[in-house]
């Protein structure tokens, strides 16, 4: 399976959105766009809130702000303009206040809610009140409200020596350790009559979530040993705490995870059903299907595991539909990500699944108002960026927004779905972005981009973003995002194949999609390009090992070496479960998994990107990279590393210089 074969490939396209009058988009016109978060409903459903993020050049970054828009009207209202970080919204129970944390900073002033940490803050809708409502001096985590304690719940961290070595960790404080030192997790409550502030929780626990019941009588909890990404992996827990008695009791008791598919699955999603008679979660993995667990908080409590069916790869957002035991949640189907479902839920029985938001849509977030009548979400979709919008029961969507009516003018490019025939026979899909003027007269220079995770999918929504998409088709490029082995929405089989054949059935799902771009006469097969972040970037690299067709690539935060990811980075359960193992245990799958040992192969020239403090991708596999293409190979190379960024690029001065980069490389090579 290690050498690429070749498929007849079939190829199909449908549903062309395109923009042929307006503007061509270029660099700049990526900072003009605005992003929203989730859309929070009131408790009668007659506004909703979310914060609206915007480019700052002058401040290298996005700030935000909050609005509300009524849902009847449809006339968004701008609620605060000092553009510092807002988060976590939510609305009290009178409908007229807002909770959020954020930070704020008064000149010469050391002590809180002033002192740039974050705290809990109240705004009223027509802006006559403004207030802190927590004033811890080291700033609050998470915050949860409770309408029937008429209380907030929230969490602060207080740094801990744990081990044997306590007194020299203690002595040298200043230093840095591998394990030991640990911020660990309080809960406090607030009653907002009495303002009486108590701590109701200190296990000497990280807590990760937490989740108070609609009566106020439970609070659930997501725990985990220390601060580190790894101990979410493998060694998180749900707790429930009884906020009458003050007892807790464990949900995901020792041996729960015996059933998994892999041991290294995180917990998130804690969602409480109005009757308070059980709590549901999900358990995610890297490679393997997510799944949603519902614990029975009743007499004799039990545990299980929804019955989901394959063909949809559950996503994030969970809730409870009012008062009905209507569980909803966001999963992805074949390119689409879409509100579905869950009723008639029992163990050992199939549910009934409905999906809320049909179409070609892609669902960012949602909520509901508190019977579970009227429902928010934030939806792209193939023509036009992201908007806020009411959904109707009978699956209509109204917009309220018109986040960046600038867009409206622009020359978007044809955006369709293709599909071929990949590895093993099997069909793969992608996403085909064409320049808004093409009439198929000639071929077209093809730059590949491809997705991060794997478990993910490039989805089918326009999407200006500074991994290519939009950008190079307004310079004439076509671009192919495919969906390749391991890719979410297609199944659970075409997911968990993957697993042991990376660097493998990926590569040959992708090359098999270039080919057939070249058949259908889109792709000039002398001006190849790849492109990807994270995982995309990590194929990148193995493509460029595997194919000398390709003029050109940008290999962003990949990784070259298995053996060394599994290392140094921060989920190392990724690559124990796509290996199949342990590096003593499957030393040859490392080796076969890593492109590193067939640099030797690679004649295109390569841009490279990474932030200096990426804990995911550690920047040392593209210095490798780079040391092995440009001094021992000769090959045109160069190497970017954005100081002070992570994973991800956040400054708007390293995204523009990404952008600015990735243009040039192709237009020099495939030009």
């Amino acid at each position: 399976m290690r050498n690429i074969l070749y498929y007849l490939i079939v190829v199909f396209i449908s549903s062309v959105y395109c923009s042929d009058n307006g503007k061509v988009v270029d660099i700049d016109d990526y900072f003009t766009q605005n992003y929203t978060s989730k859309p929070v409903l009131s408790p009668d459903g007659s506004y909703l809130t979310y914060t609206e993020y915007k480019w700052n050049e002058d401040k290298d970054g996005r700030e935000s702000d909050i609005w509300i828009v009524s849902t009847k009207l449809g006339e968004p209202i701008r609620l605060t303009f000092d553009g510092s970080y807002k988060s976590q919204l939510q609305w009290g129970d009178d409908n007229k206040t807002i909770y959020f944390k954020s930070t704020n900073k008064r000149s010469g002033e050391k002590t809180p809610p002033y002192n740039n940490k974050s705290q809990v803050w109240r705004i009223s809708i027509d802006n006559t009140q403004f207030i802190p409502v927590t004033k811890h001096t080291d700033g609050v985590g998470m915050f949860r409200l409770s309408f029937a304690n008429n209380s907030i719940y929230y969490t602060t961290k207080k740094k801990d020596v744990t081990d044997e070595w306590k007194g020299l960790k203690e002595e040298f404080s200043n230093l840095k350790y591998g394990h030991g030192v640990v911020s660990f997790s309080k809960v406090w409550s607030v009653n907002l009559s009495t303002w009486r502030e108590s701590c109701i929780l200190d296990n000497k626990k990280v807590i990760t979530d937490i989740s108070i019941s609609p009566k106020g009588n439970y609070c659930a909890i997501i725990t985990k040993p220390d601060g580190t990404l790894l101990s979410g992996e493998g060694w998180s827990n749900v707790e429930i705490l009884d906020l009458r008695s003050g007892t807790s009791k464990m949900v995901t008791e020792s041996g729960w995870r015996n059933e998994h598919p892999a041991p290294y699955g995180w917990l998130e999603n804690l969602a409480w059903p109005v009757d308070e008679k059980s709590v549901a979660f999900t358990v995610a993995f890297d490679g393997y299907p997510a799944e949603i667990y519902i614990y029975n908080n009743e007499k004799d409590p039990y545990l299980y595991k929804v019955n989901r069916p394959d063909n949809i790869h559950i996503s994030n957002n969970l809730y409870w539909r009012g008062n009905t035991n209507e569980l909803c949640f966001l999963a992805e189907e074949k390119a689409r990500r879409r509100v579905y479902s869950f009723r008639n839920l029992k163990q050992e029985s199939k549910p009934i699944i409905k999906t809320i938001t049909p179409g070609d849509v892609v669902v960012n977030s949602f909520s509901f108002n508190k019977n579970g009548n009227t429902m928010a979400a934030s939806i792209t979709k193939p023509d036009r960026q992201a908007d806020i919008y009411t959904v109707s029961s009978s699956g209509g969507y109204k917009r309220l927004t018109n986040i960046n009516p600038q867009i409206d003018n622009w020359k978007k490019p044809k955006i369709s779905l293709v599909s071929w025939t990949g590895a093993n026979g099997d069909l793969v899909e992608g996403i085909l972005e064409l320049p808004p003027d093409y009439n198929n007269d000639n071929p077209l220079p093809l730059v590949v981009i491809i997705h991060g995770g794997p478990t993910s999918a490039a989805l089918y929504q326009f999407r200006y973003w500074i991994y290519g998409r939009t950008l190079l088709s307004s310079k004439g490029y076509a671009t192919l995002s495919p969906n390749y082995r391991g890719s979410t929405g297609y199944g659970d089989k075409f997911m968990v194949d993957l697993i042991g054949n990376e660097n493998d059935i990926d590569v040959e799902d992708i090359l098999a999609g270039v080919d057939a771009m070249i058949e259908k006469g889109i792709a000039d097969p002398k001006r190849l390009g790849v492109m990807g972040w994270s995982n995309g970037g990590f194929l990148t690299n193995c493509i460029i090992t595997a194919d000398n067709r390709f003029k050109a690539a940008s290999s962003g935060a990949g990784v070259i070496d298995q053996v060394m990811q599994w290392g140094i980075e921060d989920t190392p359960g990724h690559v124990i479960n796509y290996m199949t193992g342990l590096p003593w245990d499957v030393p040859k799958e490392y080796s076969l998994g890593s492109p590193l040992y067939s640099l030797n192969k690679v004649t295109t020239p390569t841009l490279i990107h990474v932030g200096e403090y990426d804990e995911r991708v550690p920047v040392q596999h593209s210095i490798v990279l780079h040391r092995a293409l440009n001094v021992y190979l000769g090959i045109d190379t160069e190497l970017v590393i954005y100081p002070g960024e992570g994973h991800g690029l956040s400054k708007h001065s390293h995204r523009m210089a990404k952008l600015k980069w990735d243009i040039e490389w192709f237009e020099k090579y495939l030009r």
